[in-house]
């Protein structure tokens, strides 16, 4: 089946109107994207930013006629308020197994020395080599963000052995379970999301990870450790409220890793941190930053 997508280039003070007018006029799906690479990293609780610049998409049955489509769109536009449909485009879309074409865009990944992520339906390129096999399902994590790739590069160099590991914000548990494949003794996964809780258990498993050697929680339910490795890859704002409690976690002596982060919010978070661990300077790929420490 095809579909029609009619793309609509608009200003945040537009976006509401064109939405409507979208879905007034029978859009099966619209779809908000950034159209200037602005990122919204931290919106505030309860809000819902919008880019200063937004493209806004369609998808529309393609048996009609799209000159007939546009001029409908146009119409209920103007019924929202707006006067000229700002800049468009309309194309048609073969439809296409997605979910296959992104399973065939992921491949195995090298992080480090001994370390690779390799998607659970391929084969690990390097049998003999510390193979993580993963389904990222529910939850967020990789390897292929920046982010994680600095975590688990950290990880295929600070796991020596038998370490109690807190993977705080574990998402799909990707570096939780690295650790653990490293030679980690016990891995403690933290994150809000009850998905992400049943990802990470899914992945473990999926890696023969005894039950035994990992527990996972949601924050209120975090038992008190002292970790000898804890790391977090979240976001600037949640990192440096949960510092005091990051503190609690891990032992005089413990790791500390530290992601999610842009460069210019490295020296703010690592001195937010500072009075509790001997932090190192930012490791940088791309934009992003991992933060490395140990407990004093």
């Amino acid at each position: 089946m095809s579909w029609i997508q009619i793309r609509i280039h608009a200003t945040q003070a537009d976006v509401e109107a064109v939405e409507n007018a979208l879905l007034a006029a029978g859009a099966l799906s619209v779809t908000l994207q950034d159209d200037a690479d602005q990122p919204i990293l931290e919106p505030e609780l309860g809000t819902t930013p919008i880019w200063d610049k937004t493209q806004i998409i369609g998808l529309f049955d393609a048996n009609q006629d799209s000159d007939a489509l546009l001029e409908q769109i146009a119409l209920m536009y103007a019924a929202e308020g707006g006067t000229t449909l700002p800049e468009h485009k309309i194309e048609l879309v073969e439809d296409k197994d997605w979910v296959r074409a992104w399973m065939d865009d992921y491949h195995p990944m090298p992080f480090g020395k001994r370390l690779w992520v390799c998607p659970s339906w391929r084969e690990p390129p390097q049998a003999d080599a510390v193979n993580l096999m993963l389904d990222p399902g529910l939850a967020f994590g990789t390897g292929t963000h920046p982010t994680t790739a600095l975590c688990l590069k950290y990880l295929d160099g600070a796991v020596e052995g038998n370490e109690l590991v807190v993977d705080y914000g574990c998402g799909s548990g990707i570096l939780g379970i690295a650790a653990l494949l490293l030679g980690a003794k016990h891995m403690i996964g933290v994150d809000i999301d009850p998905q992400a809780l049943t990802a990470t258990g899914d992945n473990a498993e999926r890696n023969g990870i005894d039950a035994s050697q990992y527990e996972i929680y949601l924050p209120e339910a975090t038992p008190a450790v002292q970790a000898d490795m804890t790391v977090a890859n979240i976001l600037a704002g949640p990192l440096m409220s949960l510092a005091p409690h990051m503190a609690e976690l891990t032992r005089s002596g413990g790791k500390l890793a530290l992601s999610g982060l842009l460069a210019e919010q490295a020296d703010e978070v690592s001195a937010c941190y500072d009075q509790w661990f001997i932090m190192n300077p930012a490791e940088q790929m791309g934009d992003w930053v991992i933060l490395t420490g140990i407990k004093r």
